[in-house]
């Protein structure tokens, strides 16, 4: 199984998680796919994957992360002993996101979308200093990410398998060209 879970602000119509998506239906694997709409708050977010990841084999599920999805996915690939792949993943979200409370919209949408102060206050409670296996992460990371610092992503998931994008995006604007390592990854024994 693989559970994406997608970016502050973000949706399962994200131009990654279509992708994916696709992938994983020309492989025949649609039903192994799971893209859920997650709620602003960290705290509900992470309810919402333990309920989805309860269902599962654990030993062949992969969390792949995007930003503040890869946040999450780092919490709960501690959590649960399963695989993450992290794609430009937020590692210091509580102060990444604080200057974010209000009310905006969901990324290519009008939906409105309300970031609580308390939801900044959630955040410590998912955060991994440390991460404890490394071999169970892969992290592509993008020089040219415009939100997020490369360099504290590679700092924080020492030893793990590494992607270092030259340029790019915080969208891996390129995300198609790394499918098929991403999916040999979460495919691995």
């Amino acid at each position: 199984m693989i559970l994406y879970l997608h970016g502050f602000r973000s949706s399962p119509a994200s131009m990654k998680a279509r992708l994916m998506a696709e992938a994983m239906q020309r492989r025949d694997r649609a039903r192994e796919f799971v893209c859920p709409q997650l709620p602003a708050s960290p705290k509900r977010a992470i309810e919402l994957a333990l309920q989805l990841c309860s269902e599962w084999d654990l030993k062949h599920t992969t969390i792949i992360g995007s930003s503040l999805g890869g946040f999450y996915a780092t919490w709960l690939a501690e959590r649960l002993g399963c695989r993450a792949v992290l794609l430009n993943p937020a590692v210091k979200a509580p102060r990444d996101l604080s200057g974010y409370v209000g009310v905006s919209t969901i990324f290519n949408s009008d939906e409105p979308f309300e970031f609580k102060a308390e939801y900044v206050h959630e955040l410590p409670l998912y955060t991994v200093p440390i991460i404890t296996c490394p071999k169970r992460y892969f992290l592509i990371a993008a020089t040219g990410d415009e939100v997020l610092d490369w360099r504290e992503m590679v700092a924080h998931y020492p030893l793990a398998r590494h992607t270092v994008i030259p340029g790019s995006d915080h969208g891996i604007a390129e995300f198609a060209d790394y499918i098929d390592p991403i999916m040999a990854f979460c495919d691995a024994d």
